[in-house]
């Protein structure tokens, strides 16, 4: 099996470990992840053997990603979310790219601030996937030689205000509120023989403990192979950046062909297109002040379980 890494704070220290029955040190300092995957694999490899076991009760877990690196998304990857979010089913002719701020990246126990104007907020389980190497110019990658792109497999969640996305057409803006993205508890390092889990894994998400999200990874439209291979023939990647594949259906977020119009009717005032919007959407289950959501991504057999995430909806303080 492979590592679990975790990013901890311990008193002002901020350091790496390893969880299996314990949670050992990694020894050294890396500032990043970037950096200990490129220098501390061998430590990790070592840490249970050489770290001293971390009293886990004096620390607080991190999230696992950095914030030098690069978060990219992908939207509608599965066909009952497209249905939802008023598309056809079907495998679009495009792969739908945008990113997010790095300052969105939170932990997994975090609470969650909704903006104190945001009254649509919604969750969006995701398997989030780590580069493995630095891209510079376009790549096949493919089944064969999936493995030497991905370091890694993390529980994601793309937090989204929706009446800032929808109806002000801003994915990036509507999705990079400081906190928007959960990510971790940890890291799951994939050993040889383990990239074929990518599409046997279950995602689940709740709030409150009801069931939201549902589904498995063999349903994405656009696999890990096609969408690295069209991202490397436009942009560069790096060690350490997170790439999150998209979320099933159950989000809270509903359009449909009217509602639609109205939005992108540059006729109808901005004002009138907000409550419109609002008075579609308020009763789908948007997050709430003291929701709690729980997050967690596994395989059927038990091999790859990436843990849980729960993190708790709080509201921002007006500031007049």
């Amino acid at each position: 099996m492979g590592f679990k890494l975790v990013r901890f704070q311990q008193g002002d220290s901020i350091q790496w470990g390893v969880l299996d029955d314990a949670l050992y040190l990694v020894n050294g300092f890396y500032l990043t992840l970037r950096d200990i995957l490129t220098t501390g694999m061998e430590a990790i490899a070592n840490a249970k053997q050489t770290g001293h076991i971390i009293d886990q009760a004096t620390i607080s877990i991190l999230s696992p990603v950095t914030n030098d690196a690069n978060i990219y998304c992908q939207g509608t990857n599965y066909s009952a979310h497209r249905v939802e979010a008023g598309f056809s089913k079907q495998k679009p002719p495009y792969n739908l790219l945008f990113t997010k701020a790095s300052s969105t990246l939170t932990s997994a126990t975090a609470d969650i601030v909704c903006p104190a104007h945001v009254r649509l907020l919604d969750y969006e389980i995701e398997l989030g996937i780590i580069m493995k190497q630095d891209v510079t110019e376009a790549s096949e990658v493919t089944n064969g030689n999936l493995k030497d792109y991905i370091a890694g497999l993390v529980i994601t969640n793309d937090i989204s205000a929706r009446d800032v996305q929808i109806v002000e057409q801003q994915w990036f803006k509507g999705k990079s509120y400081r906190g928007f993205c959960p990510t971790g508890p940890y890291i799951y390092l994939l050993e040889e023989g383990e990239i074929e889990y990518l599409e046997k894994l279950e995602l689940r998400l709740s709030v409150n403990g009801e069931t939201r999200q549902h589904v498995q990874t063999n349903q994405l439209l656009f696999k890990p192979t096609e969408t690295l291979t069209e991202m490397s023939s436009i942009y560069d990647l790096k060690i350490g950046d997170l790439i999150l594949t998209g979320t099933p259906a159950g989000v809270s977020l509903r359009l449909n062909a009217q509602i639609l119009g109205i939005i992108y009717n540059n006729s109808i005032p901005y004002e009138e297109k907000v409550e419109a919007f609002y008075n579609s959407q308020k009763d789908n289950g948007y997050l709430q002040p003291g929701d709690v959501m729980c997050l967690e991504i596994k395989s059927e057999d038990g091999v790859i379980d990436l843990g849980v995430q729960e993190n708790k909806i709080v509201q921002a303080v007006s500031v007049k």
